[in-house]
């Protein structure tokens, strides 16, 4: 039996309310920026913000004590004093003490003139092709962003991944950054429903299933072949909402093929995923990129091309 090791009401709140981002970089973790949170950069599917995470593989998530718990393997009796200082008495900084926010209402971030950023980006950079950018272009599921900083002074833009309803409505965007210098910023708009992702509805009965839109993009050009005849759906992430969307939605929808990142998270993800369908009478299988994931293979692909026509030309 444990030895039981008393904590006052005071000590488990201060415990539980220590702000997760400043005490992961002081123990040597990376963080990623991802919209209002910070990721882990050694496991993607979670997030933190303040004292509170979330797991987007295992749909779960809590406070700083369940974290350490959870991500360090401790006690309740170790998680709470890690994150007191432990012998050393170093306390950590608290979470600022949060207001309600407001839910904000969704709305599709401000268009540019032009899509040329866009497509230099992802035909030049990401190399995926100008005719599969042209369609979602031309379906209003992806287009420019230009936005204003607060003080006006500068503008942002991004490529824009529109998720729509049943009925046509825009209900989801997600941004990802189109500049190729430093960290690009990526992440869902405000007030996104998380059913509604960037998707593309064919008649045939096969999903696939990707995490982000540029692998899905890069995946219809690696395998072009009749690919609007099938259906496709980002989850923008690793949540399952928009994929049980639907295969509820929509029911000609019988075989899904899972194809997300070739990493520690989109393995979890993905066996997450695949029992969540087996426990609905879905078909699934598992497709693997050969790279970390399918834009890496689609870039691979293209530079190898590339070298073998710049070798016939010699």
């Amino acid at each position: 039996m444990g030895v039981y090791v008393h904590f006052t009401d005071e000590q488990k709140y201060r415990a539980n309310n220590v702000d997760l981002a400043d005490f992961l970089q002081r123990r040597g973790e990376r963080l990623l920026p991802s919209g209002r949170d910070k990721r882990l950069a050694s496991d993607r599917s979670i997030t933190v913000r303040g004292n509170e995470w979330y797991d987007h593989s295992a749909e779960s998530g809590g406070y700083a004590i369940d974290f350490v718990r959870q991500f360090y393997g401790c006690s309740y009796p170790e998680a709470v004093t890690l994150l007191l200082g432990g012998e050393q008495g170093e306390i950590y900084r608290p979470a600022s003490q949060k207001k309600p926010e407001p839910k904000k209402p969704f709305a599709l971030p401000p268009a540019h003139t032009d899509m040329r950023r866009v497509y230099a980006y992802l035909v030049k950079t990401r190399r995926i092709g100008r005719e599969v950018v042209s369609f979602f272009a031309k379906q209003k599921l992806l287009y420019e962003s230009c936005e204003k900083s607060q003080d006006r002074t500068k503008e942002y833009h991004n490529a824009v991944f529109v998720g729509l309803d049943e009925n046509g409505v825009a209900r989801h965007a997600h941004k990802r950054g189109i500049y190729t210098l430093g960290q690009a910023y990526k992440g869902n708009v405000d007030g996104c429903d998380p059913r509604h992702s960037f998707h593309w509805l064919g008649e045939s009965g096969r999903l696939y299933v990707f995490e982000a839109p540029v692998d899905l993009l890069s995946f219809i050009t690696l395998y072009p072949q009749d690919w609007q005849r099938h259906s496709y759906v980002s989850l923008c992430g690793v949540g399952g909402q928009a994929m049980v969307w639907m295969l509820e939605q929509y029911p000609q929808l019988r075989q899904v093929s899972l194809c997300l990142d070739n990493d520690a998270a989109g393995h979890k993800a993905s066996e997450r995923l695949k029992q969540q369908l087996a426990e609905k009478g879905y078909e699934s299988e598992w497709l693997i990129s050969q790279g970390k994931d399918w834009n890496d293979d689609l870039t691979e692909t293209a530079q190898q091309r590339q070298g073998g026509f710049e070798m016939r030309m010699e």
